[in-house]
């Protein structure tokens, strides 16, 4: 139960990505920018945090045991991630980023062979109910869409659905445990900053220098979604490693992110009030959270009796 309340309270920061990076391209800022900038932002917050923690020795002997994979999987899990996020909140109104992006639900249970488990098919049933909340949150609105708007504003968002929790199984494998959640954090934008400084200067050779707004809520992006969320998240995550179903059921929480985007965006943004349609989709995806929530439960109760006294020590 820990986990998944972890997991809903990430997903209340992770949704100020969202409505943060919706602003920044209403006032005419790069996606670019708002991408490279909310992980160069995030390392000196997180190595104060790690050093205060006593924990960087553990974690440079992790990276420089593997480097490569370090690289690779760190670039999966945010490069391939939040780049294609960002660019597609340039390209797409916010509720139709925040609504794509929980295809990750899906994503994270059909990844599951990759890890030598069999994909939780009772879990699956209730992501897809889930989904089902989201697209009846999103009909009447996608209507009024043109082919590049779901081409730019759906298509990175599937490529990052995918990217991210790939990217954080490979890294929980690598590891197993020897590192907590900060650090990985840490490790895994350290890791990535070679793509964020590449992409900074080609956002500097073509869009110029960021404005002191952007920088701002950039900044803001850092610390609520890039250090508050994804450290509660991996914490969740690392609480249900080793089960597939409430691993699934962990990721099945970032549905809330939608939820919480609709009253970010009318606090922030003086959005208007959501419609009908939309109540009752969130109505239907937090009934689907709930029950991802119980099936997990169930499964944890079913096979408690065939553990060993050992193992559950």
């Amino acid at each position: 139960m820990k986990a998944i309340v972890l997991g809903i309270v990430a997903s209340f920061f992770f949704a100020f990505t969202f409505v943060l990076n919706r602003a920044m391209e209403l006032e005419g800022g790069s996606w670019i920018w708002s991408a490279s900038l909310r992980y160069i932002f995030m390392v000196p917050f997180l190595l104060l945090i790690v050093a205060f923690r006593g924990s960087l020795g553990p974690l440079w002997q992790e990276m420089r045991a593997h480097p490569w994979q370090w690289l690779l999987w760190s670039f999966v899990g945010f490069g391939l991630f939040y780049a294609p996020l960002s660019f597609a909140a340039a390209s797409g109104p916010g509720w139709l980023i925040a609504g794509t992006w929980q295809i990750t639900i899906i994503a994270g249970s059909l990844l599951v062979p990759l890890f030598g488990h069999k994909i939780p098919y009772r879990g699956l049933a209730m992501s897809v109910l889930i989904l089902a909340g989201v697209a009846i949150m999103q009909l009447h609105e996608a209507r009024q869409l043109g082919a590049s708007e779901v081409m730019y504003g759906i298509l990175p968002v599937v490529i990052a659905a995918f990217a991210y929790p790939l990217g954080n199984r490979k890294m929980m494998d690598l590891t197993c445990g020897r590192i907590d959640a900060y650090q990985r954090v840490l490790g895994m934008t350290l890791a990535s900053l070679p793509f964020w400084l590449a992409l900074a200067g080609f956002g500097m050779a073509t869009a110029g220098m960021p404005s002191a707004s952007q920088m701002a809520q950039s900044l803001l992006v850092a610390v609520t979604s890039g250090i508050i969320a994804t450290v509660l998240f991996f914490q969740a995550t690392d609480l249900a490693k080793g089960n597939p179903v409430q691993l699934a059921a962990v990721e099945a929480t970032q549905s809330a992110e939608v939820v919480f985007a609709v009253f970010l965006e009318i606090a922030i943004l003086s959005s208007p009030l959501p419609s009908l349609w939309s109540a009752t989709g969130m109505l239907i995806v937090m009934a689907g959270m709930v029950l991802h929530s119980y099936v997990s439960h169930l499964q944890k109760e079913s096979s408690a009796p065939a553990e060993s006294p050992s193992a559950a020590s």
